[in-house]
């Protein structure tokens, strides 16, 4: 009986973008990098309670950034656009390890925040596009005249619509709950939340949701109650 020659099956090594891991990282990061400019973008706006002269300046000195503004937006677009993937991504992957799901389910240590992340992000991005169109280039100004420059007069004549103020307050509900389970678990994802951290930093990410949920809405509401005119 002649030995049979064995020829090795060479296994492809996983890619980083290929791995779990991986894209838990990349998640991870363009997370990180999306709520750094949610603080930032709040710090901004929070400016409406000043003179107007303040914000206009602000929206002028963004405006003169030219190519490092338009840098900046190609940045954000690219981390958003990988987030999305990534969770789409690990989302299918997840189902497809147990594509027979439970007779009886049942939220488990799961939070509701938790829970509605896979739709509540595409229904802020949706927000977002609506925001820009709204406020940045000004297509879309019900019920106003949109006045280039005059970043505080646009702001108060779009959220005295009722329904853009409501949409506006709905859509930072909906940031919020994303948020106070993004932040923890961005931690964990990069395998930096332990047992003994991990209620630490649910509470730490709830709190620091609800301050920044509590910033945005302040801008829409004070507007329509007029304290801000």
């Amino acid at each position: 009986m002649g030995a049979a020659g064995v020829i090795p099956h060479q296994v492809r090594p996983v890619t980083f973008w290929q791995s779990t891991n991986g894209k838990k990282v990349i998640m991870a990061v363009t997370g990180c990098m999306m709520f750094l400019f949610v603080i930032g973008h709040m710090l901004g706006n929070l400016q409406m309670f000043e003179a107007p002269e303040h914000i206009n300046a602000y929206g002028h000195f963004l405006h003169n950034l030219g190519e490092l503004l338009w840098l900046e937006r190609g940045v954000m677009l690219l981390a958003i656009t990988l987030h999305i993937i990534t969770t789409v991504q690990l989302a299918l992957r997840s189902k497809a390890a147990r594509p027979i799901g439970y007779s009886r389910k049942e939220a488990i240590n799961s939070s509701y925040a938790s829970r509605t992340m896979y739709w509540s992000g595409p229904i802020v991005l949706a927000f977002i596009i609506f925001h820009l169109l709204q406020f940045t280039a000004g297509y879309l100004h019900p019920q106003a005249t949109f006045v280039e420059g005059d970043v505080y007069g646009n702001v108060v004549a779009g959220f005295k619509v009722w329904w853009v103020s409501a949409w506006y307050i709905f859509a930072m509900g909906l940031l919020g709950f994303h948020l106070s389970h993004g932040i923890w678990s961005m931690f964990q994802s990069v395998g930096l939340a332990g047992k003994r951290q991990t209620p630490l930093l649910k509470k730490a990410a709830q709190a620091i949701a609800v301050l920044i949920v509590l910033g945005y809405m302040s801008i829409p509401i004070s507007v329509y109650l007029g304290f801000v005119k």
